[in-house]
């Protein structure tokens, strides 16, 4: 998903426009995770940029999007542009969780 989306709608108060634009990047989100898995992934990983403009873009943490959407400037004018690509995660485990024992005999 890469969108910019404007906040200058005549009737809908800024703040439940950005209530919605957070529930479609949810929905998103959940869309992609619950698509099947390719042979060797452990999960979906989301790679997730926030600016003003596509060229401002910052790299975040897919648990900073609501953060960065709030902290973003709510005038009447105000637009951002946001991306959350999917990308295969693969789980890597370190020596110390090898060393545990889990119960394992």
């Amino acid at each position: 998903m890469k969108k910019t989306f404007v906040l200058n709608h005549p009737k809908i108060v800024p703040a439940r426009q950005v209530e919605s634009i957070k529930s479609e990047i949810r929905k998103y989100i959940k869309r992609e995770r619950n698509k099947v898995l390719p042979k060797g992934v452990d999960y979906w990983d989301f790679d997730c940029k926030y600016g003003a403009t596509e060229q401002e873009a910052q790299v975040i943490h897919l648990s900073e999007i609501n953060k960065s959407i709030d902290s973003g400037d709510l005038s009447k004018d105000a637009s951002f542009y946001i991306e959350v690509l999917v990308k295969d995660g693969i789980r890597v485990i370190s020596e110390e969780d090898e060393d545990l024992d889990y119960g394992e005999e």
